[in-house]
């Protein structure tokens, strides 16, 4: 079906070969363009022929560009066609834990390989046809990130909900054999994808290298929403060490045999164990920071080389307020900023209880602003509350539970200052050097 195009870009290739709002995109050389997939891929050359209809009226035009520039051309959805949407009943789903009464957009769960390539989304594979694995192949639609939990291919049809649950796993090793890059994350259930399981699990993806680049190991993440869902354990101390012992185990033996460690333990699992985050060597490049692996060195690292680069500096009080997973390594992070003030650092850090989704939830960009104003009116003394950036909806200034910025500035009679979580920033943050 024709895609019909909502603008067009100024200047750009589409603008100045005549193409206009109203227009219909039918195909790129001839090749019919279905999706945001084959309108990049079929539009990448330098010389392209674009077929439209205005009305009934067919047109083509041939559009000279740059290599990879793209038309111009813009869709009344990104995708051009419909977002695939999930057809699993995951144990774990963090959206099936979601309290009634939140933003419609919240309960939708994607699953769109698409989305995976172009915006980082992790897919579990089990809505992919094989013609859909083939055009990814052929297209190399590469990386991709999979969430695979586990690779019994029983295990995952039960974890998953899904009887295609354990047949899809097919898909990794079709990926593989024609060169797609794989980002993958397991999901940690006690009892269910732990210790030996989770070792085979590791194994059986280690033999995937390179195409497998890493895998990323989180804790199961349960709020106190799981009425008539199955019952899972939370990851205690004891389960985190033994997740990251096996976790250990299988960087060794991929590091002897691939000369990668390939898998890496999420920060969460290192702050449930009550164990320091390794240094910036175990992380490598950084690849899995949409995981919470890494976030915690890497943050130190641009706090360390930030403050490399200043002189003495003096700080207004200010106040933090963040998860209670995060509170002592903000603490450590605030002093180290002290070290090189010329000035007493007043602060604050507020290790933030989160009442809305329950207390076993303690990743900071799950904190919501309500828990944030209930417990901290009347105790900040500063003028200023730095929060992380991730508090926030995407690209907005309301938190999850939908209240603002101005809300809790006007409550707590404070200025509010999002951060993101990047050390430089933050230090610049503190400093007032915020744009």
């Amino acid at each position: 079906m024709p895609a019909e195009i909502i603008a067009v870009e100024p200047s750009s290739p589409a603008e100045r070969a005549g193409l206009r709002a109203g227009d219909a995109l039918v195909a790129i050389d001839g090749h019919a363009v279905h999706d945001v997939l084959d309108y990049k891929f079929y539009g990448y050359e330098p010389r392209v022929t674009v077929e439209t209809l205005r009305g009934d009226e067919a047109h083509s035009c041939v559009i000279r560009k740059r290599e990879g520039e793209d038309l111009g051309l813009t869709f009344a959805s990104y995708l051009i066609d419909e977002q695939k949407g999930c057809c699993n009943r995951c144990v774990f789903c963090f959206i099936d834990q979601l309290p009634p009464g939140m933003r419609r957009t919240l309960y939708f769960k994607d699953d769109d390989a698409r989305l995976s390539f172009l915006m980082g989304n992790y897919i579990s594979m089990t809505n992919l046809s094989d013609e859909d694995a083939a055009r990814i192949a052929r297209m190399r639609v590469s990386p991709l990130n999979i969430s695979v939990h586990t690779t019994n291919p029983e295990l995952r049809t039960r974890m998953l909900g899904n009887p295609n649950g354990g047949a899809s796993l097919r898909h990794l090793y079709y990926f593989a054999q024609h060169g797609i890059a794989m980002q993958c994350q397991i999901v940690v259930c006690p009892g269910y994808n732990d210790g030996d399981e989770l070792r085979r699990t590791l194994r059986e993806l280690s033999v995937l290298y390179p195409a497998v680049r890493g895998v990323a190991v989180v804790p199961v993440g349960l709020t106190r929403f799981r009425e008539r869902l199955p019952h899972l354990e939370p990851v205690d101390q004891d389960g985190a060490r033994g997740i990251i012992a096996v976790i250990d185990e299988a960087r060794a033996a991929n590091e002897q045999t691939h000369g990668a460690p390939i898998c890496f333990a999420a920060d969460e699992l290192y702050l449930k164990a009550g164990l320091p985050i390794p240094a910036p060597e175990y992380y490598g490049e950084y690849a899995q920071l949409e995981n919470g692996v890494g976030l915690m060195s890497l943050f130190e690292s641009e706090l360390r080389c930030a403050l490399a680069m200043e002189e003495k500096i003096r700080i207004a009080p200010f106040a933090v307020a963040t998860g209670r997973g995060a509170a002592d390594f903000m603490r450590r992070m605030i002093d180290e900023i002290a070290k090189r003030c010329d000035n007493e650092v007043q602060y604050e850090v507020f290790a933030v209880r989160n009442d809305f989704f329950g207390e076993g939830v303690n990743v900071a960009g799950l904190v919501t602003g309500g828990d944030i104003i209930a417990q901290l009116r009347g105790k900040i003394t500063a003028k200023r509350l730095l929060v992380p950036r991730v508090m926030l909806r995407h690209g907005e200034t309301v938190f999850l539970d939908d209240v603002s910025i101005s809300d809790m500035e006007q409550a707590l009679g404070v200025t509010v200052i999002p951060v993101e979580i990047d050390g430089g920033m933050f230090l610049d943050a503190v400093l007032e050097r915020q744009e």
